[in-house]
């Protein structure tokens, strides 16, 4: 097992950011549902929680055989999914990733946001108070992204907001910009097989990181689009752009689904 916490900070306020990573989520995963890989909605719905209270519960599936690294795909089938079950309480969230055929493997997410820059030590006191864990700040402006990733449109250090006039932020932006908030998150990676598990963690850590940090530079970049939206403006957004998903994603894989968990099956 392999224990971080990832804070990145950003220009906003947590109560902007609600509808932000809701509009955020929805297009980036339209944008990168093509040639049979992407992220296919399976369940959306509210859901109530006895201690949390009132959320949104989501189901999907994610087929990203040509993200893995040659030595992974050289041990799974040539499609297969990872499945995402996320329960949103915002400002509080819990994801986690599966897999039926790496029945040893998971990644487990809880996230916290706050109106501070990243500057809250004790936000996972109650989850995670005596394991030990690294710290990583994520800078939306100043650290890099995998080159194939890079839009100038979608740089910090470039884009300026015309409906808030936030924007073309700086080193050192977090000392001083307000509004700020930070989204706090606590992820653990497991992948408990023998030879393989620091390998497999620190590589899925790095993935991680990665999307962090180009889902949060694309949820601040695409502000103007949804500044304005109401709570019902983007769950009829969401709606819209999953369906839109599904259609480019499911026609690929409505014949190989039981294929995988056939061969999962087997496997174990």
């Amino acid at each position: 097992m392999l224990l971080k916490e990832y804070r990145i900070c950003m220009p906003l306020t947590v109560d902007e950011y609600k509808i932000g990573q809701l509009y955020m989520i929805s297009k980036h995963s339209h944008e990168q549902s093509d040639r049979g890989e992407g992220v296919e909605v399976v369940q959306n719905e509210p859901f109530e929680d006895p201690y949390h209270g009132n959320g949104q519960f989501t189901e999907k599936r994610v087929y990203l055989n040509s993200k893995l690294p040659s030595w992974a795909r050289a041990v799974v089938p040539k499609i297969f999914y990872v499945t995402e079950k996320a329960w949103n309480y915002y400002p509080y969230t819990i994801t986690e990733y599966t897999c039926s055929f790496l029945p040893k493997f998971s990644i487990h997410i809880e996230t916290k946001y706050e109106d501070n820059k990243g500057s809250n030590d004790s936000i996972f006191d109650n989850e995670a108070k005596d394991l030990e864990r690294e710290v990583c700040f994520i800078d939306i402006a100043c650290d890099e992204i995998p080159e194939r990733y890079y839009k100038e449109s979608e740089d910090p250090k470039h884009f300026k907001s015309e409906k808030t006039g936030r924007g073309q932020l700086r080193e050192g932006w977090r000392d001083s910009h307000q509004p700020i908030m930070c989204s706090y998150k606590l992820v653990t990676v497991k992948f408990e097989v023998w030879g393989l598990q620091t390998r497999v963690e620190q590589f899925v850590h790095k993935v991680v990181r990665d999307i962090l940090l180009i889902g949060h530079r694309q949820a601040f970049a695409w502000v103007d689009e949804w500044y304005d939206m109401t709570m019902d403006d983007v769950r009829e957004y969401e709606k819209n752009m999953h369906e839109q998903t599904n259609i480019k994603v499911c026609n690929q894989h409505s014949s190989t689904v039981d294929d995988i968990e056939s061969h999962a099956q087997t496997s174990t």
